[in-house]
C-alpha cells in the first residue's frame, strides 16, 4: 500500500457505512481534494450476472467516447477496490420511483449514451473469454445470456427446489426463451452497460450520469435497449419516446428485426429476473436485517415479477401475492 494515495480513503470507507449493490460496496469519502467514491468489492456475492471484464478496464477505455460515465480516479488490485468520481445530484429512483415519469433530459441521455457506446472501437475494448459469439451472431450471444440464466437456476435449484415449485416456476423455465433465438436477426456487436436502470443513474442539473459499469459487454445493441426497458418500467410514452429517438439515433443494420428480437429479449429478461430475484429476494428476508416495509417492498417486487414470468410460461392463473409472501417467509 505504500504510495497508495487513496489509502486512507479507502481505510475510512471499510469502516464507514455505504451503499451495496448486489456486488460492491460504495462509500463516499472527503479527501483533502474533494469528495470521492470508494468502490469495494463484496467477496460474499453470489455470481446470478454475466461479467466479462474488469469495471477498472472498461471505465479506462469508454473515457475518451463516453460523457455520461464517471472518471475512474485510482484502482488498487490489492486490497481491491477502485475510486470514482463523486457525482453530485440525485439517483433517478429517489427523484422518480417506478411509477413516476422520469425527468426529460434522462430520456434524452439514455439515448446519447447507447450513441456513444456503439462508437467505441472492438479494438480499445479488453480482450474477450474464449469462444465468445463472432460479431453478429445474435443467436449465439441470446444463448450466452440463457445458459448463463440456466447456471443460476441449476446451481439452486436444490436448495430452492420448494419454493421454485411453490412459485409455478417451471421444470424447465429457460425453454420459452430458447425457443425464440433460432429466429433472430442477425446485428453487429458494440459495447453494452447491459445494466442501465433508475438507481444506476446520477441527474445533476442537465447532466445525467450512469454507473455501476461491472455488467458491461460485447454484443447486440437491442439488448441494451431490452433490458433497459425491462429494468425501468417505463410509462407507455415514455417508452415510445426512448425507442423512437433510439431507432433514428442508431445505424440501421443495428435496429434490423429489432421488433421481434425485443420481445425475444424481454421475454429472457422476465425469466430471468423471476429466477434470480427469487433467490435474491428470499436471502435478503431471511437474513433479518430488513425493515418490515422493505421487506413488503421486495414480495411486492417478486410478486409483479413472477407476473410478467408467468405470461412468458404460458401460465393463465399466476401465482398470488399472499402464496408469494407465505412461501419466501418459510423457514
Amino acid at each position: 500500500m505504500t504510495g497508495d494515495p487513496y489509502q486512507a480513503a479507502y481505510e475510512a470507507a471499510l469502516e464507514a457505512p455505504g451503499s451495496s449493490g448486489f456486488y460492491n460496496k460504495n462509500v463516499r469519502i472527503d479527501t483533502p481534494s474533494g469528495p470521492v467514491i470508494v468502490r469495494i468489492p463484496l467477496q460474499e456475492a453470489d455470481e446470478v450476472d454475466l461479467r466479462i471484464w474488469p469495471e477498472h478496464e472498461v471505465l479506462l477505455v469508454i473515457a475518451p467516447y463516453v460523457t455520461h460515465a464517471p472518471r475512474l480516479l485510482h484502482i488498487s488490485d490489492s486490497p481491491a477496490y477502485q475510486v470514482h468520481e463523486f457525482i453530485p445530484g440525485l439517483v433517478v429512483d429517489d427523484i422518480a420511483p417506478r411509477g413516476d415519469h422520469v425527468p426529460s433530459v434522462v430520456l434524452d441521455a439514455v439515448v446519447e449514451l447507447f450513441s456513444q457506446l456503439a462508437a467505441v472501437p472492438r479494438g480499445d475494448l479488453p480482450d474477450l473469454p474464449q469462444n465468445w459469439p463472432a460479431d453478429g451472431d445474435t443467436t449465439a450471444f441470446a444463448h450466452v445470456l440463457s445458459d448463463t440464466t440456466q447456471r443460476v437456476y441449476d446451481a439452486f435449484a436444490d436448495e430452492f427446489a420448494c419454493l421454485f415449485a411453490e412459485l409455478g416456476v417451471p421444470a424447465d423455465p429457460l425453454a420459452a426463451a430458447r425457443a425464440r433465438w433460432p429466429a433472430m436477426a442477425s446485428r453487429p456487436f458494440r459495447l453494452l452497460h447491459s445494466d442501465v436502470h433508475r438507481k444506476n443513474m446520477i441527474v445533476d442539473g442537465a447532466r445525467t450520469i450512469f454507473l455501476d459499469w461491472e455488467l458491461a459487454l460485447w454484443g447486440d445493441p437491442l439488448y441494451e435497449l431490452a433490458v433497459h426497458f425491462h429494468k425501468m418500467a417505463y410509462q407507455d410514452d415514455e417508452r415510445e419516446t426512448v425507442l423512437g429517438h433510439w431507432l433514428a439515433a442508431m445505424p440501421p443494420e443495428l435496429t434490423r428485426g429489432w421488433k421481434q428480437d425485443l420481445d425475444a429479449y424481454l421475454a429472457h429478461e422476465r425469466v430471468k429476473s423471476a429466477i434470480v430475484d427469487t433467490i435474491r429476494y428470499r436471502q435478503l428476508i431471511a437474513s433479518g436485517e430488513l425493515t418490515p416495509a422493505e421487506e413488503q417492498e421486495l414480495i411486492d417486487k417478486l410478486y409483479a415479477k413472477h407476473t410478467a414470468a408467468a405470461a412468458v410460461w404460458g401460465i393463465s392463473q399466476p401465482v398470488s401475492r399472499e402464496t408469494i409472501e407465505k412461501s419466501v417467509r418459510r423457514d
